[in-house]
């Protein structure tokens, strides 16, 4: 790193030293050239009208004698000719051998008039010359004066300029090892500091307190480091909270990365397989229960939650499985110990058709019994009203306790029900036909509502699959609440029509409707909206309950939907065949 910023820095002040040079020398020692032949030139006109004073005013002497003195005077070479151009007399040759001037630049200026000059290197000597040439009366006069000495200058001042320049690099040159090792050293601790934040050393820091980019760059590094440092323990901090929390849950709980191999598993995870968890290695190793593996495979593929049941995870306990994808690609499983809930379940249900079966008979003789008693008692009298009602509360209870164990039997699976493909006008119009009299004798209309096409034809609906008489119970029990608590909207519609996930069947009514804060329960068992006028109908308040498990238990859904003085609709889902 050291060379290669001593390397950029040398080349960087070698550029900034020879753009001065090549600066100065063009601009500078130019300028000061320019400037030195200006002086020369304007000391040199006027030594040259001195020179064409003296030619018109002194008599006394020749030409050539005063050339002579003027050249000498004027330490440049004196010339005099007349109008043709021909020379009559010059300070350093002899005039009869010397060629026409007329055609010199400076002279044709001079017999014009003016004072003129030129510069133009000597043929003979080889050096520029300053020609300065003055009118006179019948002629001209000129100075020459040799330009050797600028030249002279001008090359001393490029080679001082040069030796300044050698000067300037090897100040340059110690500058750019002094700067490249203090910078190398400055760069090669922010990068040592940051390989160890990088290694997961989040304490390192710079420690460079300067205000330039390097010491801003250090300065960012060890921020950053800071931020580092808090994140992390903040996130191991939620990582112990979390794994605490997981550890002290009941359920088992196991994490996996998108390949299958165990990430982590909580204490009861642990207690559940009765071995730690091998951590790093294939899920198939720890748990080998196929529905199990199922879940987890569709939470780290499918990247949708899986619900599920496992029964060979441990013999004879049986598991609500929960997996849920992990932002990573993995998944995470819960797993629910059902197997106290399910027997506790069980024994309840069992007690309760244990009950109403051993209800069953002694109801039955207490109702023939009542009714024995009814027909052999006179019309008169309370021991017939007495009579009366211990008959209608047996047949309520015998009703309950029937109710009872058709729901006892539909939870359990104890009843096997016979799917098969069913037309859905089929089952309403069996619901229809059975509700007629019923519905007349309420004084409300029943009706089948067919859903149509766009082009008004009537939409042919795919069978579902079904149990005519399960579903048969269903719309019983559902278009006998319609009739209880809907005869005062006058009519009853069934319908069918294509939903999402199969045929939606429904049963709407017109009457006073269900306010909702009663709607999530109404299919709880024993859930009356107004528990009066339930007693009053007679109803038990396990229809919609019933209902509900023969609708589950064929793959389908149930819900309801109502608005208060503006009716009910009780809607139910069963699959397509």
């Amino acid at each position: 790193m050291k060379n290669r910023i001593f390397f950029k820095l040398l080349a960087a002040f070698i550029l900034v030293i020879a753009a001065t040079a090549v600066v100065f020398d063009f601009m500078v020692s130019g300028a000061w050239q320019n400037s030195l032949r200006a002086e020369i030139e304007r000391n040199l006109t006027q030594k040259t009208e001195l020179f064409a004073y003296r030619v018109n005013t002194d008599r006394s002497g020749s030409l050539s004698d005063i050339a002579k003195e003027e050249g000498a005077a004027a330490g440049a070479r004196a010339t005099i000719m007349d109008t043709s151009g021909k020379v009559l007399a010059d300070s350093q040759a002899n005039p009869p051998t010397m060629e026409n001037h007329a055609h010199r630049k400076e002279f044709v200026a001079a017999l014009g008039g003016k004072v003129g000059s030129d510069v133009r290197r000597s043929v003979t000597l080889g050096i520029p010359f300053l020609y300065v040439a003055a009118p006179i009366s019948g002629g001209a006069v000129r100075l020459a004066y040799p330009l050797s000495d600028v030249e002279a200058v001008k090359a001393q001042v490029r080679s001082r300029l040069f030796g300044a320049s050698l000067l300037c690099f090897g100040i340059a040159l110690l500058i750019a090892a002094t700067a490249s090792t203090w910078t190398a050293r400055r760069l090669e601790r922010i990068v040592d500091v940051a390989g160890r934040i990088a290694h997961g050393d989040l304490q390192a820091r710079t420690k460079d307190s300067s205000f330039d980019e390097i010491g801003r760059v250090a300065s960012a590094v060890d921020e950053t480091a800071r931020n580092l440092e808090r994140s992390f323990a903040a996130v191991r901090s939620s990582q112990h909270q979390l794994e605490t929390l997981l550890n002290s849950m009941q359920d088992a709980v196991i994490a996996v990365s998108s390949d299958g191999i165990v990430q982590w598993a909580n204490r009861s995870m642990d207690r559940l397989m009765g071995t730690p968890t091998r951590l790093n290695s294939p899920l198939v190793e720890t748990v080998r229960d196929p529905d199990f593996l199922t879940a987890i495979n569709a939470a780290t593929t499918g990247k949708e939650f899986k619900t599920t049941r496992a029964t060979s995870i441990v013999p004879g306990r049986a598991f609500d499985v929960t997996a849920a994808p992990l932002p990573d690609g993995g998944a995470v499983a819960v797993l629910r110990d059902l197997t106290e809930t399910e027997r506790v379940e069980k024994t309840r249900r069992d007690f309760i058709a244990n009950v109403s079966h051993e209800l069953r008979t002694p109801l039955t003789s207490i109702q023939g019994y009542a009714e024995t008693l009814l027909d052999s008692t006179a019309e008169n009298g309370h021991s017939r009203e007495f009579l009366e009602i211990i008959r209608k509360n047996a047949a309520r209870i015998s009703r309950l306790t029937e109710d009872l164990l058709t729901l006892a039997r539909v939870e359990s699976g104890e009843t096997r029900f016979e799917v098969e493909p069913v037309s859905p006008v089929e089952l309403l119009y069996d619901a229809e036909e059975s509700f007629r009299e019923v519905a007349r004798t309420h004084e409300v209309e029943l009706q089948i509502q067919q859903s149509r096409n766009g082009d008004g034809s009537v939409e042919a609906l795919p069978q579902v699959l079904a149990d005519r008489e399960a579903i048969h119970q269903v719309f019983s029990n559902l278009i006998d609440n319609a009739m209880k608590y809907g005869v005062s909207g006058g009519r009853v519609l069934l319908g069918a029509r294509l939903a999402q996930r199969g045929i939606e069947f429904y049963v709407q009514d017109f009457g006073a409707g269900i306010p909702s804060e009663h709607l999530p329960r109404l299919f709880e068992r024993f859930y009356r909206v107004d528990r009066a006028r339930s007693r009053e109908s007679g109803g038990t308040g396990l229809g919609l309950a019933i209902a509900k498990h023969i609708v589950l238990a064929h793959r389908g859904s149930i819900r309801a939907e109502s608005e208060l003085n503006h009716g009910s609709t009780f809607l139910f889902t069963l699959p397509t065949a």
